[in-house]
């Protein structure tokens, strides 16, 4: 079981990243946390990076009836979801496949519920 649904595009960066936003938003999600990892590596460790940024995906009403099975589920929100220039002008989309990190859980109703993610997360992706 593979932990990422992905998909590589011919187009820029923040093109890229702007066309995510919107396919997310067109499956129910909403980016809830931006890091900047590019930035990150640069201001704390004074390394230069690629273009990466981890966007944390949230789709509210999946994540209530998450929280109501299973209450520590929360240390698991958001579903991130990675935008990393690849280079010759390819930017690669990455989401986390819900179900893959759920699998520490023994909790049928909350493996269903995180199969609804997946599919929805699968849905932005292949949309872009």
């Amino acid at each position: 079981m593979t932990y990422v649904h992905s998909k590589t595009l011919n187009a820029p960066f923040d093109e890229v990243v702007a066309r995510t936003r919107e396919a997310l938003s067109t499956e129910g999600f909403g980016v809830i946390t931006e890091i900047d990892v590019q930035k990150t590596l640069k201001t704390k460790i004074g390394v230069d990076f690629r273009r990466y940024l981890i966007l944390g995906a949230c789709n509210p009403a999946l994540a209530y009836e998450a929280l109501k099975l299973e209450a520590n589920v929360g240390a698991m929100l958001p579903c991130n979801v990675v935008v990393q220039e690849t280079g010759e002008g390819r930017t690669e989309v990455s989401a986390i496949d819900p179900v893959a990190s759920m699998q520490a859980i023994d909790n049928p109703a909350l493996k269903d519920k995180a199969g609804q993610v997946g599919q929805k997360l699968r849905a932005a992706i292949d949309r872009l």
